[in-house]
């Protein structure tokens, strides 16, 4: 085990406990997300026919929603005004509207639990608020589902999508572990490479709907996490540990 691929974004403070891994075990560990996210312009956004100024409040389901709508605002050209509200299905989301607004001065509003059930009688007590969800072109937001499933009125509108981080035909791809994080990432490795063979490459996925995409590809799922393992990390610590020597060995 010399190398290994994770289909992740590399952190921006430069640290991750993959890079501990590389330290630890002395392999080489690449992260390289599969896919990535871009905005719709503003020409694709307006033939969504939507009026930003059309609704009281915004229901934010991702970080990335965040930034994408003030993006689409300012390049609209519309002014966010500070009677406009925000809810938001955990507090971590909550709190990056920071990077865009004076936060102690708008109506916010976040499930404590940072689950979107929690959201649902919050949203209730505001039924009067007309609700704008930013939302995935290419990803269906399970979050969405539970809104709909208590029948909260709210308009969904894209404003990014995921699309296929393409890796360039003079990149070596000469990895001994691939580890994903979503479908998209399996399907993105299979339009990168459409003639891939796994061989003895060991394959690593994490979530319900990635493992399927993993089997449903043909290819051999080799590690996921566990009760005993929650974090992918953790997996591949536990494979290297029997893999492969220490470096303090």
């Amino acid at each position: 085990m010399k190398k290994i691929l994770v289909s992740q974004p590399k952190p921006e403070n430069g640290k991750s406990p993959y890079y501990d891994l590389q330290n630890k075990y002395g392999v080489e560990v690449v992260l390289r997300p599969f896919i990535k996210v871009e905005g719709l312009t503003a020409k694709e956004f307006r033939q969504h026919k939507i009026s930003i100024p059309d609704y009281s409040a915004i229901i934010f389901t991702a970080r990335t929603a965040v930034d994408h709508f003030f993006r689409l605002c300012k390049e609209t050209r519309y002014n966010v005004p500070d009677t406009l509200k925000y809810f938001c299905v955990s507090e971590t989301i909550a709190y990056y509207l920071q990077k865009y607004i004076i936060y102690r001065k708008r109506k916010i509003f976040f499930s404590e639990s940072g689950r979107a059930e929690d959201l649902v009688p919050i949203l209730e007590k505001h039924n009067k608020e007309t609700y704008l969800m930013p939302i995935s072109e290419s990803v269906e937001d399970t979050k969405a589902s539970v809104l709909d499933a208590h029948n909260i009125q709210y308009t969904k509108v894209p404003m990014y999508r995921t699309v296929s981080n393409d890796f360039d035909p003079k990149e070596p791809f000469d990895y001994d572990m691939l580890v994903f994080f979503s479908p998209l990432g399996v399907k993105a490795l299979q339009s990168n490479f459409p003639d891939f063979k796994q061989d003895d490459i060991v394959i690593g996925a994490m979530g319900k709907s990635t493992i399927e995409a993993v089997k449903e590809a043909g290819l051999r799922l080799d590690l996921t996490t566990s009760p005993e393992a929650p974090s992918m990390s953790i997996v591949i610590d536990h494979y290297l540990r029997d893999h492969c020597p220490r470096n303090d060995d």
